[in-house]
């Protein structure tokens, strides 16, 4: 199960810092939207840089013109971009295309995607899959996390409000990715609280394997 930090509203010196903080308790490190549309895809570039071992995940959220906007990132060095589920096809579709020819990865973000919509999506097998609340969201409701749909043989994210407190149900759903930006970033002791979510994920995961 890989933990992929995000990196969100602060500064690229801030962000460095705190994957260096935590770096060896987390797997990918995602370059969040924020970061990106504040200081361009050169801050890929300069995660990539500082963490040439981890994946890098570009927070693209692209909807539209997504052979240049794969182009700009996979270029800068990103792993992993991420593309809207309410994106029309053709976008997806070229996402995917873009990723296959630099041999990356793309993560379909299910923000507001219906049901059907979902279930329309999964021809798209060789993507991630991740169930998002919005910052927007967890706002107005403390409790709000993500859901994961049911359906096997996809690879499946989570993202947005995870806790230590909510991390075991998380888990039991099955992820193959959990996104943690605030409980990390924000904690009085990032180093500790990253480790504690590694800690809890091997020990939730060991105790449902038995």
């Amino acid at each position: 199960m890989i933990i992929q930090l995000a990196l969100d509203r602060m500064n690229m010196k801030e962000a460095i810092e705190m994957a260096r903080t935590v770096e060896s308790s987390i797997d990918w490190i995602e370059v969040g939207t924020s970061l990106i549309k504040e200081f361009g895809t050169t801050s890929i570039k300069k995660m990539k840089n500082q963490f040439p071992d981890k994946k890098i995940v570009a927070d693209m959220k692209t909807m539209d013109n997504a052979a240049y906007e794969m182009d700009l990132c996979f270029q800068e060095g990103a792993d992993v971009a991420t593309v809207m589920g309410a994106a029309p096809d053709v976008t997806i579709q070229k996402c995917l295309e873009k990723a296959s020819e630099y041999k990356g990865k793309i993560m379909i973000d299910l923000l507001n995607v219906s049901d059907s919509r979902f279930e329309q999506l999964q021809i798209y097998n060789q993507a991630v899959f991740c169930e998002h609340v919005s910052k927007d969201s967890q706002e107005i409701a403390d409790h709000a996390v993500a859901k994961m749909r049911k359906q096997d043989g996809l690879i499946r994210a989570v993202a947005g409000g995870i806790t230590l407190a909510s991390l075991p149900e998380m888990i039991r759903q099955g992820p193959d990715v959990i996104i943690i930006g605030s409980a990390i970033t924000k904690a009085k002791d990032p180093a500790e609280a990253a480790r504690l979510f590694k800690e809890t994920i091997n020990m939730v995961k060991g105790v449902n394997e038995v």
